[in-house]
């Protein structure tokens, strides 16, 4: 009997002592939305959720893709989104219309828009499209805020500005326009692909006051260390579509079914790298640079793209990386 009773207490004290019986951690459920149809473009995100990276930061994510006529950001106004990956003008803007938007980390450190011409042409800057015509998919988005700043830093006044929809490569090969504005990890790979030989030129000189592709939420979600796991979590899975791009490309098959046939996944490939080098070249990963924030606020104001003026201090916050920085995840 006193052997017995021992035992039970030994067994009390083990279960005092832990706590309890263990339980699983309880996973926080989110919805990132990503603006645009599967693309091999999102492949870290892919790779972070089939790696398990959110489920091991205790996230239980569901990733959505937009339609092709969904409003950028009406899925997460309406809650059917907890996170949204798109660009920081395109936030900013929507912060002009009333849409209370918060980006809380960059992933495009690099603007990802260039100036595109044929290498035979006569246009070797952005100075030469004067009296010259330039293609862009419409008076919107990412091109749309890069020309207005390419014309703004030289003063440019006879430009034929054509809008082309999304007929980039076939506009440029057909010699419809002079040049295109479009991205330097899609439109320029995908051209030189399809054997037509393009060169990059730079829109303005020195960096272009626009901040690229990041992750926003609603200012009344924004949980910083929730949303710092987010961070860990694309971090690793950009390092590892890096590391193994070919296991990438594996996982994001799964989602564009047209990787299988090996010229759509050549062309995937070189796209894929493309995108990872714009998340390179930040002080960390999804860093926030405050003074590129401002000048975007001011030179979106100037250039008439806000309704309203909005604040940098106001599109963006630091306390998400800065949880991140102080914590371990």
């Amino acid at each position: 009997m006193k052997k017995i009773l021992a035992l039970l207490a030994l067994l009390l004290l083990t279960s005092c002592s832990s706590g309890g019986p263990s339980t699983p951690q309880e996973q926080e459920t989110l919805t990132i939305g990503l603006t645009y149809i599967p693309d091999v473009q999102f492949a870290p995100v892919y790779v972070a959720e089939a790696n398990g990276y959110f489920a091991d930061a205790g996230l239980d994510i569901t990733i959505r893709h937009h339609g092709a006529q969904e409003s950028l950001f009406g899925a997460i106004q309406a809650g059917e989104e907890d996170i949204v990956f798109a660009g920081g003008d395109e936030m900013m803007q929507a912060r002009s219309t009333g849409v209370d938007i918060v980006n809380w980390a960059t992933m495009y450190q690099t603007y990802p828009v260039a100036l595109i011409v044929k290498a035979d042409s006569d246009i070797n800057s952005a100075a030469d499209l004067e009296g010259k015509s330039v293609g862009l998919p419409g008076p919107y988005g990412e091109n749309y805020f890069a020309l207005l700043a390419m014309i703004d830093e030289y003063g440019l006044e006879d430009v034929d500005i054509n809008y082309i929809g999304y007929t980039q490569t076939t506009a440029l090969a057909t010699d419809s326009v002079d040049a295109i504005i479009g991205f330097s990890n899609n439109d320029v790979v995908a051209m030189r692909h399809a054997g037509i030989d393009v060169v990059e030129l730079p829109l303005v000189e020195g960096r272009l006051p626009l901040i690229g592709v990041g992750l926003g939420s609603m200012a009344d979600h924004l949980d910083p260390e929730t949303l710092a796991k987010v961070v860990e979590a694309l971090e690793q899975g950009t390092r590892n579509a890096t590391a193994d791009p070919e296991a990438a490309l594996d996982i994001t098959r799964s989602y564009v079914p047209s990787l299988a046939d090996p010229e759509q996944r050549e062309l995937a490939a070189q796209v894929l790298d493309a995108t990872l080098e714009l998340y390179s070249g930040g002080q960390s990963f999804g860093h926030q640079d405050v003074q590129l924030w401002a000048q975007m606020s001011e030179f979106m104001e100037d250039a008439e793209l806000l309704e309203t003026p909005v604040a940098a201090e106001d599109a963006y916050t630091l306390a998400v990386l800065d949880y991140r920085t102080n914590n371990s995840l």
